[in-house]
């Protein structure tokens, strides 16, 4: 019952995956969530984050963004990132997902989702089987309190790890 909320591979950070290791596994595609997955909820992008995307796209990936935000926010966020995206999408609901993959014009397999939510991206990624990496979600500095929905994923966690159900090598 709870395989259909693990990842394919975890991480703490998408700064600590090895995209080399991927593209030679043959991705070439990545569809990633942006909040609390690239930059803080809420934040526009960053240098970092912009040269990050510069770097992937060097190596010779297709990016996509998949969010559930507005246009606005996604035009905002990749005003130095040239990338497509994929807004109000309604994950888990599959739409989405597919919509990017088509954007990306690659098959399913040589793609690969990025997300820090189990139950909205990881759940929404497997329901249309995507190969998918959960990263841990960013927190601010003074943020004491989550929500009851990561204390659920940390569970979870648990028994994918005990479970060692790694699909992706990261």
């Amino acid at each position: 019952m709870l395989k259909k909320f693990y990842p394919g591979a975890y991480s703490q950070s998408v700064f600590d995956i090895d995209y080399k290791k991927l593209y030679q596994n043959g991705v070439r595609g990545l569809i990633f969530d942006i909040d609390n997955t690239l930059v803080h909820h809420g934040d526009d992008s960053n240098d970092k984050v912009d040269n990050f995307f510069k770097e992937l796209h060097k190596t010779g990936f297709k990016t996509i963004l998949l969010s559930n935000n507005d246009k606005e926010r996604i035009e905002r966020f990749i005003q130095n990132i040239d990338t497509q995206y994929v807004c109000d999408a309604n994950k888990p609901a599959v739409d989405g997902y597919l919509k990017a993959v088509e954007l990306l014009e690659l098959d399913k397999n040589k793609v690969i989702f990025i997300g820090d939510q189990m139950f909205v991206d990881i759940y929404g990624a497997n329901k249309c089987s995507i190969p998918n990496i959960m990263v841990h979600f960013i927190e601010a500095p003074d943020e004491k309190k989550i929500g009851i929905k990561r204390y659920l994923e940390k569970l979870v966690l648990i028994f994918y790890k005990l479970s060692k159900s790694n699909s992706i090598d990261i």
